[in-house]
């Protein structure tokens, strides 16, 4: 029973991470955005290549023979291809736009004065050995 016990603390503690929360919300924000995305090809740009071909783009076929047999739907195809190309571009600029944050703040970080450095042990004991040796003196007088 212990270890059933100590697998359940294992995954909360796991679960409870805020790397993990951060992932899962990013997952939940990213579901949503394909369907705003899905939405955008399906409504807008379909139909605006649909007038080119005059016809729907979730339509375009080609059947091989000519009786229905064997068609090739590739317009569905050419949809997700769209959709894939749109989540790859917004994606490339979010993660463009992160990196170029992350080097700005390191740029201010190296360009940050550096805290003067403090004196070094063996300073620190010279001048204790100093004072001693003065408090040594003026007690000898």
């Amino acid at each position: 029973m212990g270890k059933v016990k100590q697998f359940f603390e294992d995954f909360k503690a796991f679960a409870l991470k805020g790397n993990v929360l951060d992932m899962s919300i990013g997952v939940i924000i990213g579901g949503a955005f394909s369907s705003i995305v899905t939405a955008l090809t399906d409504n807008l740009i379909n139909p605006i290549i649909g007038i080119l071909m005059q016809t729907n783009l979730d339509n375009v076929a080609w059947d091989v023979f000519g009786d229905g047999k064997l068609v090739f739907g590739f317009g569905a195809f050419l949809s997700a291809v769209i959709n894939f190309v749109i989540m790859a571009f917004v994606l490339f600029c979010i993660v463009k736009f992160a990196h170029s944050l992350m080097d700005a703040a390191k740029k201010k970080e190296e360009e940050a004065p550096a805290a003067p450095a403090g004196p070094t042990q063996e300073e620190l004991l010279a001048q204790i050995l100093e004072e001693l040796k003065a408090q040594n003196a003026a007690m000898a007088k």
